[in-house]
């Protein structure tokens, strides 16, 4: 499929694969394809930060590639690796066959063939479908040297392995970064990038988000799930829940054919919208009620 030419359409495409994003997502969005640009989102987790490249992917029918970061992330494991094994294999061979070329077999063991592609070099590669869109997903849990190596890697959207040279994206790949900020990304990289912080939604987009991708939801349970984790936000919580939450509790509670809350049913799945016992414990006795009745009252007509 084309890049969309307009905001309206980047909307609607995200839209058909069950993304809600409001106009100024949709922009940052648009441009980022138009300019060919990485795009940075921040954002607290369970937002819809990863959601927004597998909705791209699916949309686009472009292959998605996803680089997990984590800590002690470095380039090699990003981008590539020699298979040992298969080496030490063929050189036995080569040795009980009583071959002597050892400039061949040394050509032959850092070939393509022994190569394992990891998903930044993977996303460099031809593709007849188009430019994979490459996430790059919770950059913030890495350190300042993958970061350092990111930024050749994004300029120029190409990486160098020494036994084969500098191999070069024949088109770039869509790219898409993620950081749930448990700390700061450098300015060197955000400057490579369009910038947009993902906030949690208001309470009418978290509705579009709910019933696109729980449809089989009543409306008025929707409404009350929606309000009661709109209302839980405003709590001093270790971790709010995200959309990504309010969706799974919304299954959970479609599961056990819930059909309003209450505060016995919450006391019972609190663990699928809060993942820590501290808030949790937070919720006993009649603080779920009182955030109940609060939410309950909110959805009455002023």
């Amino acid at each position: 499929m084309p890049i969309p030419q307009s905001i309206d359409a980047v909307q609607a495409m995200l839209d058909a694969q069950g993304y809600v994003c409001d106009r100024a997502l949709g922009t940052v969005v648009f441009l980022s394809l138009k300019l060919g640009r990485p795009l940075f989102l921040e954002g607290e987790a369970g937002v819809g930060k990863t959601e927004i490249a597998k909705a791209l992917s699916a949309g686009l029918g472009r292959r998605l590639i996803r680089l997990q970061c984590y800590e002690g992330l470095d380039a090699s494991s990003a981008v590539y690796e020699w298979n040992f094994p298969a080496q030490m294999v063929a050189i036995r061979t080569a040795e009980a066959a009583g071959g002597s070329d050892r400039q061949a077999l040394q050509t032959e063991l850092f070939s393509d063939d022994y190569l394992i592609k990891r998903p930044l070099l993977e996303a460099m590669q031809p593709d007849e479908a188009g430019a994979p869109v490459l996430l790059i997903d919770e950059l913030d849990r890495t350190d300042e040297p993958f970061e350092a190596f990111l930024l050749e890697a994004l300029s120029d959207f190409q990486v160098t392995i020494p036994e084969l040279g500098t191999i070069k994206a024949p088109e770039p790949p869509i790219v898409i970064l993620t950081s749930n900020r448990t700390r700061e990304v450098h300015d060197a990289l955000k400057r490579r990038c369009l910038y947009h912080w993902v906030d949690y939604p208001d309470f009418q987009r978290e509705m579009d988000i709910l019933t696109a991708r729980a449809p089989e939801a009543a409306a008025s349970l929707s409404r009350e799930v929606v309000a009661f984790v709109q209302r839980l936000r405003t709590e001093d919580l270790f971790k709010k829940p995200g959309v990504a939450e309010t969706i799974d509790w919304a299954k959970c509670l479609l599961a056990l054919d819930v059909l309003t809350l209450s505060p016995e049913v919450i006391a019972d799945t609190l663990g699928a919208v809060l993942k820590y016992q501290d808030d949790i414990q937070k919720l006993q006795g009649s603080e779920a009620k009182r955030i109940l009745d609060e939410a309950k009252a909110s959805l009455e007509p002023a």
